[in-house]
This record gives C-alpha cells, structure tokens and sequence, in this order.
C-alpha cells in the first residue's frame, strides 16, 4: 500500500492576473485589494508580489469594454488558495476576467523573503478623460477617404462618353 502523507500539504507559487472594469471607482479597487488578500491569508498563503499595471486595452471586448485596469499577484499556498481567490474574484461585479497559472512547484516558504512595500495594492486612480469611441468607418480608414471620380481612368477631358461605343453597333446595321 502506497504511504499518505499526513499533516503536510505542497507549497506551489502561483500568479494572478485579474482586469477590473476601467470605470472602477478608488474606494470598490481598494476594497477588491483587501478582500484578495484576505482570500490569500484566510487559506494560508503569502502574497509575495502585487503590481497594478493600469488601464490597457483588453484584447477584445469584453461585454461593452475595450479596456480594463490589470492587477498582477503573485503568492505561494496550496491549491486551495486558488480555488478560494478565483471564488471571490467570480463574486466581485467590477472584475470582468481574471487568469490563474501555477510557476513551480515545491516552494520553501521558510527562506521566502517578503519586501512590505512590494504587496501594497496602489491607489487606482479614475480615467483623465472619457475616451471617444472610435467609429467602423474610421477604424477602417473608410471615413476621411479621398473624393474619387465616379467611373476610375476617365475624366471629363477625355471627351463625350456617347463616342466611347459608337462603333459597337455598326456591325448590327449592315446585317
């Protein structure tokens, strides 16, 4: 029979990427911060690294945003911490995707070193300006388009247009 261990769960290092709504109010960010770490440390694990990298375009819409402040975590614990973080993460209305990957394995926790300063969560601060929607027609350069001649190659120049097929009948007249 196969030996189970008893009392010892795996330390893994994880990080978490989550993108808040770019309308996310200071105050529900910092709200959303405490309760990640609370989530963390509730199930036994270290947050060791939290970065906000700001408001950036998301890769496409997600329901009517085309951009989104990402937070970037990284923490060791077991796997329920994962499980127990994506649980609140699922919860929380300003959070519109969040992504979970395991970095490695075995981890020791006892020489883990931990600055303070690198897991305050920053103050997000509200966008400077609304930005305009870009229209379709703009995206696809068709707006602002150059004025083009309605028939391409000739122009009014080249003379009357009735000229053009009057050799295409004769054939028809000598019959």
């Amino acid at each position: 029979m196969a030996a189970v261990e008893s009392g010892t769960s795996r330390t893994r290092e994880y990080e978490t990427i989550y993108v808040l709504k770019p309308d996310v109010s200071k105050d529900n960010a910092e709200r959303i911060g405490a309760r990640v770490d609370e989530a963390v440390v509730r199930e036994g694990g270290k947050l060791t690294l939290v970065e906000t990298w700001g408001r950036r375009a998301l890769a496409y819409p997600v329901t009517k945003y085309k951009r989104g402040v990402y937070v970037y975590l990284k923490y060791v614990g077991a796997g329920a911490v994962v499980s127990e973080l994506e649980r609140n993460l699922r919860m929380l209305d300003d959070v519109l995707k969040y992504q979970t990957v395991k970095v490695r394995d075995e981890v020791d926790v006892t020489g883990l070193q931990i600055d303070p300063d690198a897991v305050k969560f920053e103050a997000i601060e509200p966008p400077a300006e609304e930005e305009a929607e870009e229209s379709i027609e703009r995206a696809l350069g068709l707006e602002d388009a150059p004025e083009r001649p309605a028939r391409p190659g000739i122009s009014e120049d080249d003379g009357d247009l009735d000229d053009l097929g009057a050799g295409l009948n004769d054939d028809a007249e000598d019959d």
